[in-house]
């Protein structure tokens, strides 16, 4: 059986928030009303960063900027969102970090807190079959602006790791030899998860907590 290898995404594979990066896109182009959303997305970063905000208020705020949408209009707008912002941000050093561990036969996966709505294309482009990501509930072909299922973030990161190896019919004792790349305290409970925690250009937090353990701290050019 493969080597499991798991890829945070924000700030690890790409340099920049996706869903911060997306509310902007939104902002921009006129989507969203920049005077009323720009304050609090701008607070909703902030309390992410101290690990002051709660799971369902983080992945909620930023899946109500799909309220109301139909996942036609959205599929246009992500293709654009991937092109012109995204891609751009995904640098040379997390693509071959990447392709390092594709040419060693290892089994990839992206995993994030941000939703599949705007992920799916991301794990696409960097050519990884297996997202997780959180889910997006959708009703009379349009989506709600709500979540749905086990949120994919902090210990909801290694809960619907589990379900997915379950569902692959993979042991879950194969995270004993998983590494797992990773910039952001919110991920310690999964980090803490594998074999192999990897931190990359990590927050103060996390940087203490690796340094403490001796986990491997690398700096991608970017």
């Amino acid at each position: 059986m493969s080597a499991l290898t798991l890829f945070d995404l924000d700030h690890t594979l790409l340099s920049g928030d996706s869903d911060a990066l997306w509310c902007e896109y939104l902002m921009q182009h006129g989507l969203l009303d920049r005077a009323a959303f720009e304050p609090r997305n701008a607070e909703m970063v902030r309390r992410y960063a101290d690990a002051s905000v709660s799971v369902e208020e983080f992945c909620n705020f930023y899946v109500s900027t799909l309220a109301g949408r139909t996942p036609a209009e959205c599929s246009a707008w992500c293709q654009r969102f991937l092109d012109e912002v995204v891609a751009p941000r995904i640098p040379a050093s997390a693509r071959v970090l990447v392709e390092k561990h594709r040419s060693e036969g290892d089994r990839l996966v992206l995993t994030t807190a941000t939703n599949r709505v705007i992920t799916e294309l991301t794990a696409q482009h960097l050519g990884i079959a297996d997202l997780i990501a959180t889910e997006v509930e959708l009703a009379n072909g349009h989506y709600t602006g709500k979540t749905r299922g086990v949120l994919n973030m902090r210990e909801g990161k290694v809960a619907r790791l589990h379900s997915w190896l379950d569902a692959q019919g993979m042991p879950r004792t194969l995270l004993d030899g998983a590494t797992l790349y990773s910039d952001s305290s919110n991920d310690l409970p999964l980090l803490g998860a594998v074999g192999r925690p990897i931190v990359v250009d990590p927050d103060a937090r996390l940087r203490a907590h690796a340094l403490a353990r001796g986990w491997p701290v690398v700096e991608l050019a970017r």
